[in-house]
């Protein structure tokens, strides 16, 4: 791993420590305030509705390619510390809790699809790799929640939340002084829905909707994950196992990273989407086997479930015209996560009647995907 790209990985863990440790958060927040199930299921989804929002925004408008990357990123993150830090502060109430969180979820747009062009910019040649690192990175972070939850630890909810605004200041700092790599496009004025310009490139188009597909099954898997090993007598605590599958991401993106420098990123993609297929469909029916056999098919799907997102990143990048890439990596992200609180409002819907056949629900994504991303050339 370079430098460059080292430094990245690091500022993009720090920066989306705010979306990790809000998550984390949530839960000890909502039962000090003896909150329903319907005020915590809107607190979780808070950053997201926030991150579809800015992430659309700065899409449509262009402002994701108007100003260097490295700016936006760094701005996006004093501005998300800020709003954290008034979350673990501040919020008296579902209002104001609900408020911080939207506002830490739409400076998380100038974060997550920027840090991806900032390593366009420095891995040009590489991207399918180097977004590797970056995605793995960001898997870990998504999993530190059940870890956390699995150890314990003596620091209150708030501590947790004001570390991470911390760390996102850090994060600040380490970009502001890499700046942007020397691929970086020529900045170009604001214009409104110039980014639909991608949209008229097939290779784009089909890259798209294979991650859309992708999106289907994504989060909406690693929502249930702590229900689906509870249907798992594994001999660890339920939140260790969560923490282990959907850690187990990370050697997905990495590993799968370093493989498309030598068979492509669509090859590495397709690969991934029929893993993360087969074991949406064989999962409920292995109920008669022994449990280290179904946690096994568990982490398996937990490394392939992930392995395509930044294959698609590195697709889409690499098909559309560099002076809005920043753009179109953000819209492409934007209706990604929208398309994720669709697919985790129906299993949350679904798991009390249908129970580990819920995860069937989730099976159209990579299938579709698939089909998308074969009409597509590496």
């Amino acid at each position: 791993m370079s430098r460059p790209l080292a430094v990245i990985v690091i500022a993009q863990l720090f920066g989306t420590s705010l979306w990790f440790s809000g998550n984390s958060a949530a839960g000890e927040l909502a039962d000090s305030l003896h909150w329903s199930n319907t005020e915590r299921g809107l607190l979780l989804t808070s950053v997201q509705l926030g991150f579809i929002a800015g992430t659309l925004g700065i899409a449509l408008t262009g402002l994701a390619d108007a100003f260097a990357a490295s700016r936006i990123f760094s701005v996006a993150a004093v501005l998300g510390a800020v709003a954290n830090a008034a979350f673990a502060c501040l919020s008296r109430d579902i209002i104001t809790a609900f408020a911080f969180r939207i506002l830490t979820g739409l400076a998380l747009a100038g974060i997550y699809p920027l840090g991806m062009k900032l390593v366009v910019t420095w891995e040009p040649t590489r991207a399918g790799s180097a977004l590797g690192w970056l995605v793995g990175a960001l898997t870990l972070g998504t999993a530190s929640p059940h870890l956390i939850r699995a150890v314990g630890g003596g620091l209150s909810w708030q501590s947790i939340v004001l570390i991470s605004s911390v760390l996102a200041l850090v994060a600040a700092g380490m970009i502001l002084w890499l700046g942007d790599g020397p691929s970086k496009p020529v900045r170009v004025p604001p214009q409104w829905g110039a980014v639909f310009s991608a949209f008229r490139n097939r290779d784009f188009r089909t890259s798209a909707l294979g991650y859309f597909g992708h999106m289907w099954e994504l989060y909406a898997f690693w929502y249930i994950v702590p229900q689906l090993v509870k249907t798992i007598p594994t001999g660890m605590s339920d939140a260790f196992a969560a923490f282990l599958v959907v850690a187990s991401g990370a050697i997905g993106c990495i590993g799968g990273g370093l493989l498309s420098r030598r068979v492509g990123s669509r090859r590495v993609a397709q690969a991934a989407l029929v893993i993360s297929g087969m074991a949406c469909l064989i999962f409920p029916v292995l109920g008669p086997l022994p449990a280290f056999l179904r946690f096994g098919l568990l982490l398996i799907w937990g490394v392939a479930v992930v392995a395509d997102s930044p294959q698609f990143s590195a697709l889409s990048a690499s098909a559309c015209p560099k002076p809005i890439v920043g753009a179109a990596l953000a819209v492409q992200n934007g209706i990604g996560f929208l398309i994720t609180v669709a697919a985790i409002q129906l299993v949350a819907w679904q798991w009390p009647s249908l129970g580990t056949k819920t995860v069937w629900l989730l099976a159209a994504g990579p299938w579709l995907g698939l089909i998308g991303l074969g009409r597509s050339k590496d």
